[in-house]
């Protein structure tokens, strides 16, 4: 199985017992400690990702650092350090805050541009998406001047590839297969 798959599956197992035990806006606090602290932390990372050190290190630095925790938050990372799969903690904060916000009716579009949106493009972005979602939509932009010209828009499970480069690379193929 695939890390995404997994950190999902942890990330939508965790949301659900925090639902019933009514503290899911708790652990989406501590999820969003955990992933932007594990994000501007590359010393972390690189102590998460390492198979040299031993996961019941692992997991006590990390019950250190989070000492402040839901004891569900807590469990988890007792689970993935059973399990192996601590080094997807950040992964399945990442997932725990994206499923709880679309249990709350929100969304986030990811739109990856080559220069910043405009007020006015991010407003009919903004109106596209909640039509097709049905649900409240913030839009976050990401600069990338590797994609030429377009964008891509990503909600959810769902994206949409409209770049020039996206374009330039299936004429590539289609130019290659028929050579």
């Amino acid at each position: 199985m695939n890390e995404a798959r997994a950190a999902i599956r942890y990330a939508k197992a965790t949301l659900d017992f925090a639902v019933e035990k009514k503290a899911a806006e708790a652990i989406d606090t501590d999820m969003r400690t955990i992933s932007s602290t594990i994000a501007d932390n590359l010393e972390l990372q690189n102590f998460l990702d390492s198979p040299v050190i031993k996961g019941e290190t692992k997991k006590n630095t990390l019950k250190e650092i989070f000492k402040g925790s839901n004891e569900i938050t807590k469990g988890l990372i007792d689970t993935l350090s059973a399990n192996k799969r601590i080094k997807m903690l950040k992964e399945v904060a990442l997932k725990y805050i994206v499923l709880n916000d679309q249990l709350k009716g929100k969304d986030v579009a990811f739109v990856t541009t080559a220069v910043p949106l405009t007020a006015d493009l991010e407003k009919k972005i903004l109106t596209q998406v909640a039509k097709i979602t049905g649900n409240n939509v913030t839009i976050e932009n990401k600069v990338d001047e590797s994609i030429v010209g377009g964008f891509v828009l990503r909600v959810g499970d769902l994206q949409y590839d409209a770049s020039i480069a996206n374009k330039l690379n299936g004429l590539k193929r289609e130019f290659t297969n028929s050579l």
